[in-house]
């Protein structure tokens, strides 16, 4: 019981490695609030759950500026405070050589990714600076530390993300506050299954061959799982994770060289 009496906010948490880091935390004795866009899924994952009372769905787009500071609003006012914000929420949207990138795929993957993670930690800072306690763990990627072809935009808004982790954890570390992020590698979520076969035809291959290529990338020769990058995250939420800070965290099988 890692996080007795905790409260966490998780963005994106109804699936994939939100849900599996949602799922994890509550096991460790946390209580979550959840944020995505399609209530009926999220009120699914929460029956499937069965967290009872300790697990909240909070309706809201990660592209919304008010969608996400109202969620972090209302996720401390109904648990009565905020020990743990996790911005998972992000993604790819249309892939593109960037000779072809509009103006807007550029602005959505900004506001979806780096915007969603700025606004919900500012919103967040000031109950836990005032409490001289918490963490902050934003969902980055392994291409926020390098590049493939057409991920131009994605690849952009997490190197940003990592930039931000950094420089924040700088300000707020002598206040009791961490920030990293976790950078994952391929996981074979629900999402990269209905959105995977567009990413590989806009990268010239079939999905089964970019699967293969991103693990042939890695040390361990196979995609990651949400329990690995769950288990990143519940350290770095946990007392034990106190000295960690300014970190980007892989978690991808050692495809990343730094």
């Amino acid at each position: 019981m890692r996080l007795d009496g905790k409260i966490a906010a998780i963005t994106g948490g109804t699936a994939g490695i939100g849900r599996g880091i949602a799922e994890a935390f509550l096991a460790e004795g946390a209580s979550v609030a959840l944020m995505a866009r399609n209530a009926d899924k999220a009120q699914k994952a929460l029956d499937e759950i069965g967290a009872g009372d300790r697990a909240i769905f909070i309706a809201g787009d990660a592209m919304n500026q008010a969608d996400v500071e109202g969620f972090v609003d209302k996720a401390a006012a109904h648990f009565g405070t905020l020990d743990i914000l996790v911005n998972n929420a992000g993604g790819a949207g249309d892939l593109q050589p960037l000779v072809n990138l509009s103006d807007q795929t550029f602005d959505d993957a900004m506001k979806w990714n780096v915007y969603s993670t700025f606004w919900s930690m500012r919103r967040a800072l000031p109950v836990m600076l005032e409490k001289k306690n918490g963490r902050i763990i934003n969902i980055s990627s392994m291409e926020g530390k390098h590049g493939k072809p057409v991920l131009t935009a994605y690849s952009a808004a997490k190197h940003a993300v990592n930039g931000m982790t950094k420089s924040l954890a700088r300000e707020v570390g002598s206040e009791g506050v961490t920030v990293n992020a976790i950078c994952p590698g391929m996981v074979i979520t629900d999402i990269i299954r209905d959105n995977g076969p567009a990413t590989a035809k806009a990268m010239g291959m079939e999905f089964e061959e970019m699967v293969d290529m991103f693990a042939q990338e890695s040390a361990i020769k196979r995609p990651n799982t949400v329990e690995e990058v769950a288990a990143m995250a519940l350290l770095l939420a946990s007392k034990e994770g106190a000295g960690i800070s300014g970190a980007m965290l892989s978690v991808d099988g050692g495809t990343a060289q730094y």
